[in-house]
């Protein structure tokens, strides 16, 4: 009877320590973060989209038709050396999660030990061996060396922590979902480098436009040098008429070679981008008004397209694993439960290890739970809380900057087509003017600086007109990447 009363006692005794550890060491969940404005319904509030597809769900071949413009981000996405790096922070991540992961499962170690303890005469080992030696109910190998005292051990341990209250399981979670987070980020990195590249190829091709404008003007303008140096030898102009003509020349061929070296520095920075040293690129034809690109970019609704980009994909993710974070930290405020068993050989004598009677077993049940100092506890879960407030205004934020790239680029589609349309009627209008500037020079109503004034007027507007067209084409590859096209 005073058996199963101690028994029913002791066990009353744990529960109570039990309840009285959790209770201790309770914490309540946080406040959540200051609420943001929620994302409009449309990128446009006057005119609503009717089509809910957006560009950005597009892949990148046939967003980009051009053969030489495919071929060169083919290349960046095999050698760029920022995307190889991207990759190894995955594999990073990817190890975290396995170290988290196996954090659930027992560990097994196999142990060899060997120890060589003196007893004092008056303590309770040192007693208790010299009383056992004097036993008549032990043989001679079960007589234990009091002078020194081997302890050889050979065998099997483990030791496994029980997730009582899933702290090891938040924190696998929070492990898992920063590798989803660092592929979001890898896509990221593909969606910037394919515009990165795309815009230098535009970039390129409105240099060599250029480029083209300037040679045939200056052959223009040096046949105009030579006529007018005719009409100074006949007469009808002076010295400083020639002096114009050829300052206005010099001029563009200045022009020239400052587009040969923007055409060098933009092909290098290509290069690069193409992870590899600095070589010729391949170009596909001149620069057209759209270069093959869908002449319509629809943008879908918000909700949807928003949630396409990898940064703002990256930003949901990680503030997930925040709040895993934080169930892990309110979690280790609780008593944990660990189990060390162990088997193996265990003799005082190296002759005796491995004799049938050394073999030992055993398992050791600990119960711990933090309740005074808890300072280091109070920390993790305060540095949790702030990352996961700080993973919400994050994400917040990446979806603020993307609404304000989506709305920008389509207005800047729209603008700058106007924007192209206009100068190239004020090129043709330009053009017309030096023809006409020309004639009557010739016939003697329009003097030369007037034909200088068309020739220089009309050399401006084309070098504006292929400005315009870059960044016309420059808003579209904008628009695309905003809308979370390019990774895919």
């Amino acid at each position: 009877m005073r058996t199963a009363r101690t028994t029913n006692l002791m066990r009353f005794l744990t529960a109570a320590l039990v309840l009285i550890l959790a209770a201790g060491c309770r914490v309540s969940a946080p406040d959540g973060p200051a609420a943001s404005p929620a994302a409009p319904k449309a990128f446009n509030p006057t005119t609503p989209a009717t089509d809910t597809l957006s560009v950005g769900s597009t892949p990148w071949r046939q967003f980009f038709q051009d053969p030489a413009l495919a071929g060169l981000i083919d290349t960046a996405l095999r050698q760029n050396l920022d995307l190889r790096v991207t990759m190894q922070r995955v594999e990073v991540f990817q190890a975290q999660y396995l170290a988290r992961r196996g954090a659930l499962f027992p560990t097994v170690s196999a142990t060899g030990t060997g120890a060589l303890d003196r007893y004092g005469k008056y303590t309770m080992t040192g007693v208790g061996n010299y009383d056992t030696n004097l036993s008549q109910n032990i043989v001679n190998n079960q007589r234990v060396p009091t002078n020194l005292t081997p302890d050889l051990f050979v065998g099997l341990r483990s030791s496994w922590e029980i997730d009582l209250w899933g702290k090891l399981r938040s924190r696998r979670k929070a492990a898992y979902l920063r590798v989803l987070a660092s592929e979001q980020g890898r896509n990221l990195v593909v969606t910037n480098l394919v515009a990165d590249v795309a815009r230098a190829y535009y970039e390129l091709l409105t240099l060599d436009n250029q480029l083209v404008i300037l040679e045939r003007n200056a052959r223009f303008q040096q046949e105009g040098l030579r006529l007018i140096k005719v009409q100074k030898e006949a007469g009808r102009v002076t010295q400083l008429a020639v002096q114009q003509f050829a300052a206005q020349a010099l001029r563009t061929e200045s022009l020239a070679y400052e587009t040969r070296q923007r055409i060098t520095e933009t092909e290098t920075q290509l290069n690069q981008l193409l992870g590899r040293y600095p070589q010729p690129i391949r170009r596909g034809p001149a620069l057209p008004n759209q270069s093959g690109l869908p002449t319509k970019l629809s943008a879908g609704l918000p909700a949807s397209a928003l949630l396409r980009r990898p940064d703002v994909r990256q930003a949901e993710l990680q503030l997930q694993a925040g709040r895993a974070e934080v169930d892990a930290a309110r979690a280790a405020f609780l008593p944990s439960l660990t189990l060390t068993p162990y088997v193996g050989l265990n003799a005082f004598r190296a002759n005796l290890l491995l004799d049938p009677g050394s073999v030992v077993f055993g398992a050791v049940a600990g119960l711990a739970g933090p309740i005074l100092n808890r300072a280091q506890y109070r920390a993790d879960f305060r540095e949790a809380v702030a990352n996961n407030y700080e993973g919400y205004y994050r994400y917040q934020q990446a979806l603020q900057t993307g609404f304000r790239e989506v709305v920008v680029g389509l207005q800047g589609l729209e603008n700058f087509q106007a924007v192209a349309d206009l100068r190239a009627r004020e090129v043709e209008q330009l053009t017309s003017a030096v023809a006409t500037s020309n004639d009557l020079f010739v016939a003697g109503y329009a003097s030369y600086l007037e034909v200088i004034t068309a020739q220089r007027s009309v050399l401006e507007a084309e070098l504006s007109l292929a400005e315009s067209r870059q960044a016309l084409l420059l808003q579209s590859v904008n628009l695309y990447r905003a809308l979370g096209g390019g990774w895919q």
